[in-house]
């Protein structure tokens, strides 16, 4: 791709405080250029993960998001047989299990309890379309190579350290630390395999980390996807399945 000269980010020469906010502000502002933005949003995921025993899964997993309302789950085992369906809102998870018969119900402090990071609706939905996670303007400092720019920003909770690659701003990677040493807690996620769809960049291939005591490796191979298009969210527990 033939990049126009003056689409690069200017890196300051100078120490000014000055300097460096404008930077940081331009920065900013071509991230927010290139969020992909969406109303619908449906993928068909080949996702493998490591647990910290070393055992190895693989599953597919079709996704259909209704943009700040619902992430809709649909996980296939072996034979392509549906093993669990999940629903995500802004303030619940629902999960069938339907191998077992059965269905929980749960706040959304459910997903921080099984992944031990502070995991909410948009941050999810952000890893799924694959825009920046835990991005605020509040940025403290960053750090510049020719070809890539990171912007740390600490949080009340957690530290962020965000690299993307210039001059295009497409995102890299997200390192996510937590401030209490004692909890060591990590979240690291790269993108890439970047490809041009309806004027957006998606990255087909994702990989997390998930780090406290123990360690879960998570990697998002997307074979399909779509935006904007007609979806349906279908879940309805079954009167034989229990419900807790």
């Amino acid at each position: 791709m033939i990049v126009p000269p003056d689409s690069t980010v200017r890196i300051p020469t100078g120490s000014a405080q000055a300097d460096s906010s404008a930077f940081i502000r331009e920065v900013y502002a071509r991230l927010g250029e290139k969020k992909i933005d969406f109303e619908r949003f449906s993928a068909k995921i080949k996702v493998d993960f490591t647990a910290s025993d070393g055992k190895k899964n693989e599953v597919n997993a079709f996704v259909r998001i209704l943009k700040d309302s619902a992430i809709w789950i649909s996980i296939n085992a072996a034979l392509g047989i549906e093993a669990f369906r999940v629903l995500i809102t802004p303030d619940s998870v629902k999960v069938m299990d339907k191998l077992n018969k059965e269905a929980k119900i749960r706040s959304l402090s459910f997903l921080q309890e099984i992944t031990n990071i502070p995991f909410d609706f948009n941050t999810v939905q952000n890893i799924l379309v694959g825009n920046p996670v835990f991005l605020d303007s509040n940025i403290q400092s960053y750090s510049t190579t020719p070809d890539q720019v990171s912007l740390l920003y600490i949080g009340s909770w957690f530290k962020n350290l965000l690299t993307v690659s210039n001059p295009q701003f497409l995102v890299l990677s997200s390192k996510i630390d937590d401030l209490n040493t004692s909890r060591n807690r990590t979240c690291a996620v790269t993108y890439s395999n970047y490809e041009v769809k309806d004027g957006r960049y998606f990255s087909t291939f994702r990989n997390l980390t998930l780090a406290e005591k123990k360690k879960l490796d998570i990697k998002l191979d997307f074979k399909q996807y779509s935006f904007n298009e007609a979806l349906s969210f279908p879940f309805n527990v079954p009167k034989n399945y229990s419900v807790n």
